[in-house]
């Protein structure tokens, strides 16, 4: 069956860094887009970063560009998130996406917590 099984996330002083990996199982994971969403406490789920199926192309929230950093292992099934200058604002919980045509799978998704 498909499966997004996200980790990396954690608690991490505001300056940190941190890298989250969503390992893919179950579909054609070279086929399909993938993107980093994230939901704090009483907000709605927003868009952090995307990347093309090949790994050609990415897109950033403004409020993560020139931090963030998404890259993909199509040989690993693997997505990553690398976050640096991590702020308390970026505290949420982490979700991976695939995505192709109007196909969509969703992780369960990874607490981040920037606190001092």
């Amino acid at each position: 069956q498909v499966q997004l099984v996200e980790s990396g996330g954690g608690l991490v002083q505001p300056g940190g860094s941190l890298r989250l990996s969503c390992a893919a199982s179950g579909f054609p994971f070279s086929t399909y887009a993938m993107s980093w969403y994230r939901q704090a406490p009483g907000k709605e789920r927003e868009l952090v970063a995307g990347i093309t199926s090949a790994g050609g192309s990415t897109d950033y929230a403004d409020s993560v560009k020139g931090r963030f950093t998404i890259s993909r292992d199509n040989a690993k099934n693997t997505v990553y998130l690398q976050m640096n200058s991590l702020k308390p604002e970026d505290t949420a919980v982490y979700y991976c996406n695939a995505k192709r045509t109007v196909v969509v799978y969703w992780g369960q998704g990874t607490q981040v917590t920037v606190s001092s």
